[in-house]
C-alpha cells in the first residue's frame, strides 16, 4: 500500500475511516461481553475529552464531514468472515471465548444514536444508552477524530510532500524498531488504535513490527488487524469496568469493594483466564493494601499511570508481602511508552519480572517534528463513560493530571480509597 498515494487521492465526499465494528480493541469487546452478562440494564454516558484543549478540534474538522463518519458507523455491522473469526477463533489459547448468546446479540448490533454539538473550538460529543452497546462507540468515535485531524493538517500537501512525509515517518517507525530489536527478550503488542494517525499508518506499523521484531512482536489490541495479518488479537480490560461498577455503589462500604466485584465477575466470566489486574483506577497502591487475597495469585498487572517504575516495584512488593514468587508474575507496561523507556523498564525489572510491553501512540501516531508547527503532534484525546444510571463516575489514577469526574466526587473517592499525595506527571498521550 502506497499510503502518501492513498492519502492524497482521499478526495471524495466520504472515504470511510471506520469501516468494521471489529476496527477496535480487542478488550473492548471482551468487557463488552461481560457488561452484557452481568449489567445489561445499566444506563451509561460516554462522553469526548480533550485533555489537550490547544488543539482546536472544531477549527480543523468541518464538523459535517465528522457527521458523515459517525453515520457511516452507524450503518456497519458484523460481516459473515468476522463473525467466524471471532465465534471460531483461539484466543490466548481458549476457543470460544465469545459465548453464543453474545454473539448473536453482537451480529444484529447497530450502534446508538450520538450528539454532537460545537463549544466554542472543540466539540462535544456523547453517546447515551445501554452500557454494552454505547461503550462500543469509544475506540471508533475516537479514531475518527484522531484521523480527521490528520487529513485537516495534509489536506493541502502535494503529492511528493506526502510521499517524503510518509517517507520520513517509516524511517522513523523503523528506526525505533531496530533499536528494539537489541532488547534481548523483548516482549510487544500494538496498543496505538485509539490515537492512531490513521488505520493505514496503524496497519503498516504492525507490518513493521511482524518483520523487524519477529516472536518479540506478540500481536495487536486491534481485532480487525489481527485477523487480516493472522496475529494475536490482545487484552484484557480497562479502567471503564471499575468507573461504572464504582458509580452504581450505593454507600461508601459498597463503593470500597466495587473495584474488586469487577474481577470476581471478570474472574467468573473468564474461567480463570486473561487474570491481568489494572489497580491504578483509585490509586495502585491503596488497591493493593486492601485487595482479597486470591487476587495475589493472579498472572499479572498493568501499569497505565503515575511512574513505571514505581508502580513496577510496588506490584512486586505486594506480590512478596502475599507470599507469591515475583517471577512467575508479569508486568504489562502500557502509557506513554517510546524507545528509550522500554528499554530502560526492560532493563529494570526483565530478571524480576515477567515483562511486556503495550505501546500505543508512540508507535502509531508519531509524527512529531514532521511538519512545520508540528501539526500532527500527538495530543490526548480520551472518550470516557462520564455516569452510570444517572451517578458520576470518578477515576483518580496514579497521576493526577489524569482525574476525572466531580470535585466533590473526586474528593469522596479520595477519602473511601486513602488516597494521599500523589505525583503530577504531564499527559503527553
Amino acid at each position: 500500500m502506497d499510503i502518501a498515494t492513498r492519502v492524497y487521492n482521499h478526495k471524495w465526499k466520504i472515504d470511510p475511516i471506520v469501516r468494521s465494528l471489529i476496527d477496535t480493541d480487542f478488550y473492548k469487546l471482551l468487557m463488552c461481553q461481560s457488561v452484557f452478562r452481568n449489567k445489561p440494564d445499566t444506563q451509561v454516558t460516554f462522553s469526548l475529552i480533550n485533555r489537550s484543549d490547544k488543539v482546536p478540534l472544531a477549527r480543523l474538522i468541518d464538523e459535517g464531514e465528522l457527521r458523515e463518519q459517525l453515520d457511516h458507523i452507524r450503518s456497519l455491522s458484523l460481516s459473515r468472515g468476522e463473525s467466524t473469526w471471532l465465534r471460531g477463533n483461539t484466543f490466548y489459547g481458549k476457543r470460544q471465548m465469545f459465548r453464543p448468546d453474545f454473539m448473536e446479540w453482537f451480529e444484529g448490533l447497530r450502534l446508538p444514536p450520538y450528539h454532537l454539538e460545537r463549544r466554542g473550538d472543540q466539540y462535544e460529543l456523547t453517546f447515551e444508552g445501554a452500557w454494552h452497546e454505547v461503550m462500543l462507540w469509544e475506540i471508533p468515535a475516537l479514531a475518527v477524530l484522531m484521523e480527521l485531524r490528520s487529513r485537516a493538517v495534509l489536506n493541502d500537501m502535494g503529492r511528493f510532500e506526502l510521499q517524503v512525509l510518509y517517507a520520513r515517518a517509516m524511517t522513523k517507525v523503523w528506526e525505533k524498531i531496530e533499536r528494539l530489536r537489541h532488547v534481548k527478550g523483548l516482549s510487544i503488542a500494538d496498543f496505538g488504535t485509539r490515537r492512531r494517525h490513521s488505520f493505514l499508518w496503524q496497519d503498516w506499523c504492525v507490518q513493521a513490527m511482524m518483520e523487524g521484531l519477529g516472536r518479540s512482536f506478540t500481536g495487536t489490541s486491534n481485532c480487525l488487524i489481527a485477523m487480516r495479518r493472522e496475529v494475536e488479537a490482545i487484552g484484557t480490560n480497562a479502567h471503564e469496568l471499575p468507573m461504572v461498577y464504582s458509580a452504581l455503589a450505593q454507600d461508601d462500604a459498597a463503593l470500597a469493594q466495587a473495584p474488586y466485584e469487577v474481577l470476581s465477575d471478570w474472574h467468573e466470566e473468564h474461567e480463570g483466564n486473561l487474570r491481568i489486574i489494572l489497580p491504578d483506577t483509585y490509586g495502585s497502591k491503596g488497591f493493593l493494601d486492601h485487595a482479597p487475597d486470591w487476587l495475589a495469585g493472579w498472572t499479572g498487572i498493568r501499569v497505565d499511570s503515575g511512574d513505571p517504575a514505581t508502580a513496577a516495584e510496588t506490584a512486586i512488593r505486594w506480590w512478596q508481602d502475599r507470599g507469591e514468587d515475583p517471577r512467575s508474575k508479569r508486568v504489562i507496561f502500557s502509557d506513554g511508552l517510546d524507545v528509550d523507556k522500554i528499554a530502560e523498564l526492560h532493563r529494570q525489572f526483565s530478571d524480576r519480572v515477567t515483562v511486556s510491553f503495550g505501546w500505543g501512540t508512540l508507535l502509531t501516531n508519531d509524527f512529531r517534528g514532521l511538519v512545520p508547527g508540528d501539526g500532527l503532534a500527538p495530543f490526548s484525546l480520551v472518550c470516557k463513560a462520564v455516569s452510570a444510571n444517572g451517578r458520576p463516575t470518578v477515576k483518580l489514577s496514579d497521576n493526577p493530571e489524569k482525574a476525572m469526574g466531580p470535585a466533590e466526587e473526586i474528593a469522596r473517592y479520595k477519602r473511601v480509597f486513602g488516597v494521599g499525595t500523589q505525583q503530577s506527571i504531564e499527559v503527553i498521550v
